[in-house]
């Protein structure tokens, strides 16, 4: 028997809930598979701060780099926003992560079901068929991660804030790369979204795209976009695009609006993949769902599992080169909302399931 081993990192709030049925998923999916799952769990976000002071101990770095992948929870919640912003679970473990692991590919498909488009904000006649798109986002570089970085008083006493917004032609290439090889499998259409009548790093990031599509793959179509326009263009007409492109402040809140549009968080799932390999020569990469750790419903047993199990799944074909194992996770993921049977934040008029019957569903149709 092969091992497929990762770290889980269940997280705080609805994190543990969601891991604990998606581990089950992941096993039934390749039990005959000649595949068996080795799995080392460690603390982080809050959970870390209460065991052990910090939200990304030692330890749980050690345990991830020990692993192929990283199969990551949700992190954050009321009990740990009156530390100072430096400390607090999102900022001191998810962003760190990153930076040590250099995952900088950042890959979030925008699936909506065509039984679900009920769920979306947008008029239904805008999207009668669901909606299908991927939103690739730039994740270790930009204004989150540029140097240098201040809060200073002024001799007159006035304070101002300096963030940096920085971008390098080989960031841009191989995030460029990302979207290519992305679009390949899908439609063979790219729209680059930047600020380049404002940013010079969005200048920059144009004229780097335009001629690295133009040399390497001229038989994708591609577009460019100002972010604020893409940000009106995913409201009015999602499925105009195939692939969204973007760097990593713009890729934040656009893939957020495309969260939205797809109806419920609880349905997205997302990678983020590095630079290293694996060892066993697959990226080595970090998966999560892409809402939060909703402690308003944390321990009701409520919560949808469905984003922490395609993630799981994004995991098995990324990190793994299991493809077609999950592709029957996300087909049974898939059959299960499309018999109707769905928790609160899907159900629109059915009746709501708990999370143990949604993920038994699934179960059922794998």
């Amino acid at each position: 028997m092969k091992s497929l081993k990762f770290a889980v990192l269940p997280g705080d709030g609805i994190g543990p809930e969601v891991m604990e049925v998606a581990l089950e998923v992941l096993q039934k999916a390749i039990d005959g598979s000649g595949y068996t799952l080795e799995t080392t769990n460690a603390a982080v976000g809050g959970a870390a701060i209460d065991e052990h002071g910090e939200a990304l101990p030692p330890s749980t770095v050690k345990v991830c780099e020990d692993n192929e992948a990283i199969l990551f929870g949700s992190v954050g919640g009321p009990k740990w926003e009156s530390l100072p912003p430096a400390e607090q679970p999102e900022r001191a473990a998810l962003l760190p992560l990153r930076k040590h692991f250099q995952l900088f590919a950042n890959i979030r498909p925008g699936l909506l079901y065509p039984d679900l488009v009920a769920a979306s904000p947008l008029k239904t006649e805008r999207i009668p068929e669901g909606i299908d798109i991927v939103c690739i986002r730039e994740l270790t570089g930009g204004i989150y991660f540029g140097q240098p970085k201040a809060r200073r008083e002024l001799p007159d006493g006035d304070i101002e804030a300096l963030d940096t917004m920085i971008y390098k032609r080989s960031e841009i290439e191989r995030i460029a790369e990302v979207a290519a090889q992305t679009a390949l499998k899908r439609d063979k259409r790219v729209c680059s979204v930047d600020k380049a009548n404002v940013l010079t790093t969005s200048v920059l990031w144009r004229e780097v795209v335009t001629a690295f599509f133009a040399k390497n793959y001229p038989e994708i179509e591609l577009s460019h976009m100002y972010v604020d326009n893409a940000a009106m263009q995913l409201a009015r007409e999602p499925n105009q695009f195939d692939v969204l492109f973007t760097e990593n402040m713009f890729g934040d809140i656009l893939s957020d609006e495309m969260g939205i549009v797809c109806g419920s968080l609880g349905m997205l799932c997302s990678a983020s993949l590095g630079l290293e390999m694996n060892s066993l020569g697959h990226p080595f990469g970090l998966y999560e769902p892409a809402g939060g750790t909703a402690p308003d419903i944390a321990g009701l047993g409520v919560a949808n599992p469905c984003a922490q199990i395609l993630s799981g799944a994004m995991m098995l074909r990324f990190s793994f080169g299991l493809d077609e194992v999950a592709s029957r996770i996300e087909n049974a993921v898939r059959q299960t909302v499309e018999s109707g049977i769905r928790t609160g934040d899907i159900a629109f008029g059915l009746e709501a399931v708990n999370t143990r019957q949604m993920a038994d569903a699934i179960l059922t149709h794998l």
